[in-house]
């Protein structure tokens, strides 16, 4: 999903193609798009767009006669700025916004259409539409530290949590923590002030660093491949790559439909955190620590191959032998040992 520095960054580019610019025409591909129909959308056409802004990850084509057009890309949403009149992309495109100059085309490569295009009438209508999450540049550190405390969470989720924090998602969260060196899975009620003032000076650097590098990125052009998995990350989206800080292999954490990327060597002493599936299936065999695991697996790339076929294997002489390479369970027992005896 586009976050802050992406949203940001699409907001600059349309401000130099469709500012003071009248909306032409509105074509939509997708039934599942517009989600409102007081006002019409047929009420911004013709219009300038006065304004851009972002709101959480939302942006907001401001209308003479306080009219807005609200885009959430949602997870999978993305913008591309083309010719007059172009095309709508066939199976992906979602609509297409006709400007003089150029044609702002929404798709969403996912077959769950989320994204959204809603029109409001007046700031009180569009101010119903924030979550109420903080903007991480413009609140005090006892702002920051009161937002983060106000339910006790681990300290991932509070970040992604639009009514605590604006424009933070899943990818951006998961650097934050590793330039904090904090465990994702922290809960914020035992955070110190001293943390959480580390916690505030990584996040607003993170964000700062990665808007100021897809700028550079940008140049004058619309911003292209926009994704959550970028070259550059520390850890989001490296699982099993070294960190760059440490050279320990990052580890991640699936749940639900997201994950959490973390350097168990910088961010949690060494310790590997719990999978919630995995280790509810392996119990007792789940590795504790980051040197546990390259035991085991030392041990498992020792072990000889599995061979699936129920046939005896022939040796090179023709006999027919079974192999002696241990079965599944096998395998498990004997990695379990061998880290036990360590």
């Amino acid at each position: 999903m586009p976050e802050l520095p992406d949203i940001t960054v699409y907001i600059a580019a349309l401000k130099e193609r469709v500012l003071k610019r009248p909306l032409q025409n509105v074509r939509i591909a997708s039934p599942f798009l517009l989600r409102s129909f007081d006002p019409p959308l047929s009420a911004v056409l013709g219009k300038p767009v006065v304004d851009i802004r972002r709101l959480g990850k939302r942006i907001v084509l401001c209308f003479e006669e306080e009219l807005f057009a609200v885009i959430h890309l949602m997870i999978a949403g993305r913008l591309r700025w083309a010719l007059p009149r172009a095309k709508i992309t066939a199976k992906v495109g979602l609509a297409a916004f006709d400007f003089p100059e150029g044609t702002l085309l929404l798709t969403e490569a996912s077959p769950k259409k989320r994204a959204s295009l809603h029109v409001f009438r007046g700031e009180a209508a569009l101010k119903a539409q924030d979550p109420g999450g903080i903007e991480v540049f413009d609140c005090s550190l006892g702002e920051f530290a009161e937002t983060l405390k106000r339910e006790n969470h681990t300290i991932k989720r509070s970040l992604t949590d639009p009514h605590l924090f604006s424009g933070i998602g899943n990818a951006y969260s998961d650097e934050i923590l590793h330039r904090a060196k904090m465990s994702p899975f922290r809960q914020t009620s035992q955070m110190t002030p001293k943390e959480i003032e580390t916690l505030l000076t990584a996040t607003r650097a993170v964000l700062k660093d990665w808007t100021e590098r897809l700028e550079r990125e940008r140049g004058m052009g619309f911003p292209e491949n926009v994704t959550a998995f970028r070259e550059g990350m520390a850890v989001h989206g490296r699982y099993n790559q070294p960190c760059p800080v440490c050279g320990s292999p990052v580890q991640r954490i699936r749940y639900a439909e997201n994950e959490a990327n973390y350097c168990a060597t910088c961010q949690t002493g060494g310790k590997l955190l719990a999978d919630r599936s995995l280790s509810r299936l392996l119990k007792d065999d789940w590795p504790k620590t980051l040197e546990e695991l390259e035991e085991r697996t030392a041990a498992l790339k020792a072990l000889p191959p599995i061979h699936n076929s129920p046939h005896p294997t022939l040796s090179q002489k023709g006999r027919g032998k079974t192999t002696d390479a241990p079965s599944p369970t096998r395998r498990a027992s004997i990695v379990k040992k061998g880290a036990q005896s360590k």
